[in-house]
């Protein structure tokens, strides 16, 4: 244990040196960090890739500016080899046990475990930890899976546990990293790269479209593949393909089987819904249900998805017919779910409203456009929006180069500056 508690220093926050913490994501640290001083288990979620990682240790460091002694933070990572040892909760436990020895740590101690899921029976430590009553612990957690907290865990904390799902890379984020100014110039360059956030230390398309199909191929093969036994890892990855050239569109399971059976591929309804439902887990792909404003329910059926990033488009699967109103969106889409909006495809009167934005009490109505570019798209995307007479938020945005004054008590809003 000892030789395995020397090797993993270098991670943690003990010494003078610490780690690197990568670009500071404020809008999260900030948000999570409300959460500290109680035993509430702080979760992040979210697609390899994103930044969870960095979060976790921008949140150590966080602690360690409030005041907190750098050594009552222990930091674990099964992403590294170098913690190979720790395979189950009872190698963590051990470790844990040793580590407080080793430091002679007294006082509330701050566990950070990245990729926790990794982890044998990883909730039966997380469990234990964060109710015991004569040692004080405050646990952070990250996975990238969003069953983490569907099964076992979630009975055993039943609401003692606050979740944040970690997304790539905003418009404003992109900005700080780049330290440019919002403008439309650069929002198109945005769309035309993506937020996985090591995009932008490489240096040409040919890095980043390799950078790109690594992280696909490693979520499929590790987050899906090995920890399903998938059958058909072709099939699987085929349909992530269509997923991604068909995002925003209205599509069904029914309609993805009649594709592949066209293609002379035999796959069944079951197969299909399975292997999206796990790249939803894995956060690949986001669902957007058909949402009745009338009833206020969702609707069976067709439903829309979102990739979670636009690299995936942009720098693997550029050949299929994209146009920018499609990528504009996913964007959107993406927007609203990082200011945590539940999301739906709007149903009203036989029209169709692109995004209702649920959150609390608040309801949000958002069309998007490339470009209002004449009286009939004009009418076409305000005619849904006028359709429905509650009192709750209605915006158009769009990449139009100017701002469009209300109409009908419809905002308008260029796409760059919107911030649900």
């Amino acid at each position: 244990m000892k030789e395995n508690f020397n090797i993993i220093r270098k991670y943690n926050f003990w010494g003078e040196k610490v780690s690197e913490f990568g670009y500071y994501r404020a809008d999260y640290t900030d948000k999570i960090f409300a959460y500290t001083g109680n035993r509430l288990v702080k979760v992040l979620i979210g697609q390899r890739r994103t930044g969870k990682s960095y979060i976790l240790r921008q949140l150590a460091n966080k602690l360690i500016d409030s005041g907190i002694d750098r050594k009552n933070i222990l930091y674990v990572s099964k992403e590294y080899t170098d913690f190979d040892f720790i395979a189950n909760y009872t190698n963590l436990d051990d470790f844990v046990k040793f580590y407080k020895k080793q430091l002679k740590i007294s006082g509330k101690v701050y566990l950070f475990i990245d990729e926790i899921q990794n982890i044998t029976g990883w909730e039966h430590f997380v469990n234990s930890y964060s109710q015991d009553f004569i040692d004080e612990y405050e646990i952070f957690i990250s996975g990238s899976n969003s069953k983490m907290l569907s099964g076992e865990l979630a009975t055993l904390l039943s609401g003692r546990y606050v979740n944040f799902e970690i997304f790539p890379f905003s418009f404003s984020e992109y900005l700080g990293i780049l330290k440019r100014e919002s403008t439309r110039q650069n929002f198109i360059e945005y769309i035309e790269s993506g937020g996985l956030p090591e995009l932008f230390n490489l240096q040409n398309n040919e890095i980043r479209r390799n950078y790109v199909s690594a992280i696909k191929d490693t979520v499929l093969l590790r987050d899906i593949i090995q920890r399903y036994s998938i059958k058909e890892p072709k099939l699987l990855e085929d349909i992530f393909v269509f997923l991604v050239n068909n995002a925003a569109n209205l599509i069904s399971i029914a309609n993805i089987v009649s594709y592949f059976k066209s293609l002379g591929r035999k796959t069944t309804y079951d197969t299909v819904s399975a292997y999206i439902g796990y790249m939803e887990d894995a956060f690949l792909v986001h669902k957007s249900e058909r949402y009745d404003i009338r009833g206020k329910n969702t609707i069976s059926g067709n439903s829309k998805y979102y990739i979670n990033d636009l690299a995936y488009k942009n720098y693997l699967y550029t050949g299929f017919g994209y146009g920018v109103g499609y990528k504009l969106e996913n964007l959107v889409y993406l927007n609203l779910k990082r200011a945590g909006y539940q999301v739906y495809t709007g149903v009203f009167r036989e029209k169709e409203v692109d995004f209702v934005a649920l959150k609390d009490d608040n309801v949000l109505y958002v069309q998007t456009t490339y470009l209002l570019i004449d009286e009939k798209t004009i009418e076409r995307e305000y005619s849904p929006l006028e359709s429905i007479a509650d009192n709750y938020e209605k915006i158009v945005v769009s990449l139009d180069e100017i701002c469009f004054p209300q109409k009908n008590g419809i905002k308008h809003e260029q796409i760059w500056n919107f911030m649900p």
